[in-house]
């Protein structure tokens, strides 16, 4: 079979500048909308964003229905008690307020009432669901993210827990993309320090993950040009993006964490945010995701610092930087000189850095930030051992989307070595 030989740049809208979550209500009015359904948790239901935005649609005579039971870290069973409420209550519109498990329910909501399947499955992706594409365009959703990490308000992916496989999936289209993102740093004003912290860990590895992912030009030639997967493989374009995002972390990430009034670092955050989701959204990300998603499914007593769930939870930035150093160790030799690039971006100085220590050097820098923001100190401090990872690797094998934009191929044994390998980080 051929490869491919092309690549497509999805563009994100995003709308940045303090305050700019005061506009959404005259961007609906313009569009022709009138009743608007605004999407949110529990937690941000109460702070002021979410106030905003009902202010905002009220002034421009629209009318709010409000969904606040967004479950953070959603399941299947959460995205499925937000599209029986939607159906419920006609709408023209959708505003998701929150970080990515808000806007990626507001993308689900939008997709199942807009196409309903024959079976929840139809969407998601294979080998787990049947992969079936959206079959046309869908309503408008502003996205008005509140934290700095996801990206999701660029990105046309959905990612939740499938409860009964104990693992992430996901829909991807580019359909899925939102009309508009609002980037106000106003919003993330509110952000505990642990939440900063591990949502800026997923931006970090958002853009080494695409940088370093397969090239566009390693995936099968699709039967046709509709076929091209949202997730393309590393490409020029995204790794501009990419790598302006981890510069940007690299900068403002630490001040961000430490001191929520540092203005200019939340507001260079959300932007980095934004800039790495517009990388992997186009590029795609690898293996720490795919092993991250068993690795937040399979959570059984540990409890995030910092988030108000009443659950068992492990962020996702958490989730995924606890397997970065692991695996960008273990996908160096594939192509040491774009791992030192991305060390480069985040400060190390690489002048004379030889390319068998590619990813040494890369995983050390990792290590630091992640010390320095003290995340837990490997997978053994959420609870799992090493009699675990048989489950673990179960639930990343099916992770076709993100597993095979590895540069290295990783099956069940190597996999098995990795999750080792990160049970303890330092």
């Amino acid at each position: 079979m051929a490869n491919d030989f092309a690549f497509e740049m999805a563009a994100s809208a995003v709308r940045f500048g303090a305050g700019v979550t005061r506009e959404v209500g005259a961007d609906l009015a313009e569009q022709g909308a009138r009743r608007i359904l605004v999407i949110t948790d529990p937690v941000i239901r109460r702070l002021a964003p979410v106030q905003v935005v009902l202010e905002s649609l009220e002034a421009h005579g629209l009318s709010a229905r409000l969904y606040d039971r967004v479950r953070v870290e959603p399941t299947d069973e959460s995205f499925l008690a937000a599209i029986q409420f939607a159906e419920q209550q006609p709408f023209d519109a959708i505003v998701a307020v929150g970080g990515g498990s808000t806007i990626d329910t507001a993308k689900a909501v939008n997709l199942y009432t807009t196409y309903p399947p024959a079976d929840f499955l139809d969407y998601v992706n294979p080998p787990i669901g049947m992969g079936l594409p959206v079959p046309g365009p869908l309503k408008p959703l502003m996205a008005i993210p509140t934290t700095a990490g996801t990206g999701s308000e660029t990105t046309g992916v959905t990612i939740f827990d499938l409860s009964r496989m104990h693992a992430k999936t996901g829909i991807a289209s580019r359909r899925l993309k939102p009309t508009l993102g609002y980037l106000d740093p106003e919003n993330t004003r509110t952000m505990p320090p642990e939440v900063a912290a591990s949502s800026g860990l997923d931006i970090l590895s958002h853009a080494i993950e695409s940088f370093t992912a397969m090239p566009f030009t390693g995936r099968p030639l699709p039967e046709r040009p509709a076929l091209r997967p949202a997730y393309q493989g590393s490409n020029p374009i995204s790794d501009i993006w990419s790598l302006q995002a981890l510069r940007m972390v690299s900068q403002f990430l630490v001040r961000a964490v430490d001191d929520a009034g540092d203005d200019e670092a939340r507001a260079q955050m959300l932007l980095a945010a934004s800039y790495a989701g517009v990388g992997f959204g186009n590029a795609g990300v690898h293996l720490p995701h795919g092993m991250s998603y068993p690795v937040s499914g399979r959570v059984k007593q540990y409890h995030a610092p910092g988030y108000a769930a009443d659950h068992p939870l492990v962020p996702h930035g958490i989730s995924v930087i606890l397997n970065a150093p692991a695996v960008f160790r273990f996908t160096a030799p594939s192509t040491p000189a774009r791992h030192l690039q991305a060390a480069e971006a985040l400060g190390v100085d690489v002048s004379g850095a030889r390319h068998q220590d590619a990813g040494a050097i890369l995983a050390d820098r990792i290590t630091w930030f992640m010390q320095r923001l003290k995340t837990p100190n490997g997978l053994a401090a959420l609870g799992y051992s090493s009699s675990d990872i048989p489950a673990l690797v179960e639930g990343t094998l099916p992770q076709h989307r993100v597993t095979k934009l590895s540069p290295r191929t990783a099956g069940p044994e190597e996999l098995a070595r990795l999750f080792e390998e990160a049970m303890v980080a330092w």
